[in-house]
Formats: C-alpha cells, structure tokens, sequence
C-alpha cells in the first residue's frame, strides 16, 4: 500500500480531507497515491505540505 494512503487512512482522512488540508488538488493526490505514471517526482513543496497534512516527515511518507 502507498505510504500517503496508509498514513491517511490511519489518521481517518479522506482524499478529500488531505487535500484541504494541504491546499492540493484531490485528483493529484489521488495520482500520487495510485503510483500514477504522469507523476514520478512530486516538487520539495507538495512533498512538505503533505508531510505536514499528515503530522509525518518527508521520508516517512516518501521513502
């Protein structure tokens, strides 16, 4: 399972929920949570907001 999800999960979050929180488009966390092709390397500042959307660090959710 993608970090991003279990984490969301675990926090009772939905997709929708992290992406107000971060101010990111549903849609692209769903890409990002899907392993999606288009997107292989999310910028330092979206990796960062969503991090901090999840009370997690950076490499616990992207590495």
């Amino acid at each position: 399972m993608n970090k991003i999800k279990e984490l969301r999960n675990l926090k009772g979050l939905t997709i929708r929920d992290l992406a107000k929180i971060s101010d990111i488009s549903p849609s692209y966390i769903s890409e990002l949570e899907n392993d999606s092709e288009n997107i292989k390397n999310p910028s330092k500042d979206v990796m960062d907001r969503i991090a901090k959307a999840l009370e997690a660090t950076v490499p616990e959710v992207f590495y």
